[in-house]
């Protein structure tokens, strides 16, 4: 009922850029929380950066001053921004989003991944 597609990763040097997008589509009522995960070989999924309905953001401490997260509520559309990176910034990134259908039913929806590789 629900789709995300993530696009705009690849292979980066250090210092370079990259900006992430995920789409949802099907039977999308509303969309609350929208967040961006990203998971390295051998570590656990951790958080990068969230934002609200509001617009409200959250960043891990690590990406903070280098990463800006922001949506497209018209668009259905997240948006990652990544500037400075480093290759400890290295992993595979997941867009998850919290939406309401046209049921009515709120459940969190993820995207099926997408790498990103910072090397020289």
């Amino acid at each position: 009922q629900v789709q995300l597609v993530e696009s705009g990763g690849g292979l980066v040097q250090p210092g370079g850029s990259l900006r992430l997008s995920c789409v949802a589509s099907g039977s999308i009522a509303s969309i609350y929380n929208m967040g961006w995960y990203r998971q390295a070989p051998g570590k656990q999924r951790e958080l990068v950066a969230t934002i609200t309905s509001g617009g409200n953001t959250n960043y891990r401490n690590s990406v903070k001053g280098r990463f800006s997260i922001s949506r497209d509520n018209n668009r259905n559309t997240v948006y990652l921004q990544m500037n400075s990176l480093k290759p400890e910034d290295t992993a595979v990134y997941y867009c998850s989003l919290t939406i309401r259908i046209t049921t009515g039913k709120i459940s969190d929806y993820w995207g099926q991944g997408i790498q990103v590789t910072v090397s020289s």
